[in-house]
């Protein structure tokens, strides 16, 4: 096992490159499983993140009641591109990272009754680090992460009341790399761990939504995911290398080690939220989230300094439609969206809080038949700090997706 490392001068003193799709281009990606990957829709995201709000024509991917509402079945695929400014003592880098597909799924009305399927990334590790500690070179890098695939299944209870239910198949892997060269020293060393995980949890909602008087509407919704387990298995690899022309790896020798599987502990998280508006026209709410403190770690590396907390979110967002329902004027029937997300992510590194806030704005765009749209959204935000020897992130995100409308089991009639 490697012994540990100092995160000031070797986690922060870094050579940084953008991952592959999979990826994400962030140092805090070292950490457990690595960063989670935001569970809602371009829609959702333009408002902030929130989940509270479900439509006929749009999916929630966030809280499985909203499939219930559903009066036609809904195909959307979304994807996105990330640029960041990383910032420490030790200098600036620039990282960008793309996402063809942030998720796909499908949605569809049965009655009292609507059903959901899909896939979607859950977290995403991608890193490279890089320490000079006098005449000793190390390398630290990481990629993979964690996906997917969901059934949610949505019911009427009444009039004014939706719950619903979801259930996650996760799986993937991690991997985390370390090398280690001496000046004068022909041979150096190479340390491989993969973890490749899966397993089931689960999320429960509910959404409530009521006309408090002819033009304004209240929504209240709720999810919750107790703790569950899933399992990983574990290997490792430790074998002795020469790098020829500094980046290829020529192995001389090389070992696998057994390891005993394990079990990943995902921490309870619940999220409540409320909103008011004008069906067709406007909404604005507000959202809290909160996830139990976690024992994540790094498999390959024990790194001092480091301590995980209880998470929590909040977030502030709506929309605004000039008017729907206009077939003359297409730019009155675009929906505007905006919204504002702060996050204490649990993360505690050097006794400083790593923590995230996040602007956002997007645009629905009507295209094609049958309430199809096009949705395209923007956030700026930050992540982290530049004290304590830690990392300052700037991120643009630039996201995009299609939800697209049609009617199934609709009876033909023949004269």
């Amino acid at each position: 096992m490697i012994k540990r490392f100092t995160l000031v001068t070797a986690l922060f003193l870094m050579v940084f490159i953008a991952s592959a799709q999979q990826g994400s281009p962030s140092p805090y990606s070292f950490f457990g499983i690595g960063l989670s990957k935001p569970t809602g829709t371009t829609e959702s995201r333009s408002m902030g993140g929130l989940s509270v709000y479900s439509d006929s024509i749009h999916l929630n991917l966030q809280n499985p009641a909203g499939y219930a509402g559903l009066k036609l079945t809904t195909y959307t695929i979304g994807g996105s591109h990330k640029a960041i400014d990383l910032e420490s003592y030790a200098g600036k880098e620039k990282a960008t990272n793309s996402n063809l597909m942030d998720y796909l799924a499908v949605g569809f009305p049965a009655g009292k009754f609507g059903f959901g399927f899909g896939i979607a990334p859950a977290t995403s590790v991608g890193y490279e680090l890089k320490e000079l500690n006098g005449d000793l070179l190390s390398k630290y890098s990481g990629s993979g992460g964690l996906n997917k695939v969901f059934l949610s299944a949505g019911y009427q209870f009444n009039e004014y009341l939706r719950i619903g239910a979801t259930a996650n198949y996760k799986f993937g892997n991690i991997q985390n790399k370390s090398l280690f060269f001496q000046d004068q020293i022909q041979f150096g060393t190479r340390e491989i761990n993969r973890s490749h995980f899966s397993g089931f949890d689960f999320k429960f909602g509910a959404q409530y939504q009521r006309m408090i008087s002819d033009k304004l509407q209240i929504i209240g919704s709720a999810d919750f995911s107790p703790s569950a387990k899933i399992s990983s298995k574990n290997e490792r690899q430790i074998a002795t290398v020469i790098l020829r022309n500094g980046q290829e790896e020529l192995i001389s020798d090389l070992r696998r080690l057994e390891l005993p599987d394990s079990k990943l502990t995902l921490p309870t998280h619940f999220t409540l939220g409320g909103g008011l508006g004008k069906p067709n026209k406007w909404f604005a709410g507000l959202e809290f989230g909160s996830t139990s403190s976690s024992n994540f770690s790094n498999r390959s590396f024990d790194v001092s300094g480091v301590k995980y907390k209880s998470a929590s979110t909040m977030a502030l967002g709506g929309f605004y439609v000039p008017k729907y329902n206009d077939i003359t004027n297409y730019f009155n029937r675009i929906v505007y969206r905006a919204g504002f997300r702060y996050e204490e992510t649990g993360l505690n590194i050097n006794n400083k809080d790593i923590n995230e806030f996040g602007i956002s704005f997007g645009v629905g765009l009507p295209a094609g038949r049958m309430l199809s749209n096009l949705n395209v959204g923007f956030e700026y935000g930050q992540r982290g700090t530049t004290s304590a020897g830690l990392v300052k992130e700037t991120f643009y995100n630039v996201f995009i997706s299609l939800s697209l409308n049609d009617l199934w089991f609709q009876k033909t009639k023949f004269n």
